[in-house]
């Protein structure tokens, strides 16, 4: 996600209130970053300890390991398990079997960033349902001090799917690293 051109300004926040938007934003903004593609910086960090008072303490990882794990969980040599896609949850048939990618829940969110001026990065490979980034668009608004239309974008999309999302993460992953992230975006998704 990009800046759009005119920031909405944060009406009313005192200070207390800046803290807490700052936690929330920057909540938003690390487990965005946790379900993108895992880099070196990712693995430092919570190697380092500096995930644990969001997942609670974690086991070291090690980058390979973990980028084999995302890539089994996530992209599959013949379609994941655990697709991070809200259309594919959404938009189903029937319970058995997962949806098509960029179905009617895709253009429901990219609506949203559209009204807010948020656009896609170029360098950015992930569909804009993607888990990642309808996590950074959170982040987004909280930073904004928007926690009305926050609170609505959750209820009408992460909501309705990112529980099965993570009910498969946890099922499937051999990491303890994605079960705790699992465990944890279900938590602040609901709360």
């Amino acid at each position: 996600m990009s800046e759009p051109a005119a920031r909405t300004p944060t009406e009313g926040n005192d200070a207390t209130g800046d803290a807490f938007e700052s936690a929330r934003t920057a909540t938003y903004a690390v487990l965005a970053a946790c379900w993108r593609e895992p880099t070196e910086r990712l693995v430092e960090v919570a190697n380092d300890g500096e995930l644990s008072a969001l997942f609670g303490p974690l086991e070291s990882i090690e980058l390979h390991a973990l980028r084999s794990e995302y890539a089994r969980l996530f992209i599959g040599p013949a379609g994941p398990p655990c697709p991070p896609y809200e259309s594919v949850y959404r938009d189903k048939k029937s319970d058995d079997e997962f949806g098509e990618v960029l179905g009617p829940a895709t253009a429901a969110v990219e609506r949203w960033y559209q009204a807010f001026g948020v656009e896609h990065r170029p360098e950015q490979r992930d569909l804009p349902d993607h888990v990642a980034t309808e996590l950074e668009f959170c982040a987004y608004l909280a930073e904004h001090g928007r926690d009305d239309r926050l609170d609505q974008f959750r209820d009408e999309h992460l909501t309705r799917w990112v529980g099965d999302l993570c009910d498969r993460v946890e099922a499937e992953t051999r990491s303890p690293f994605y079960a705790a992230l699992a465990r944890t975006t279900r938590e602040v998704v609901a709360d």
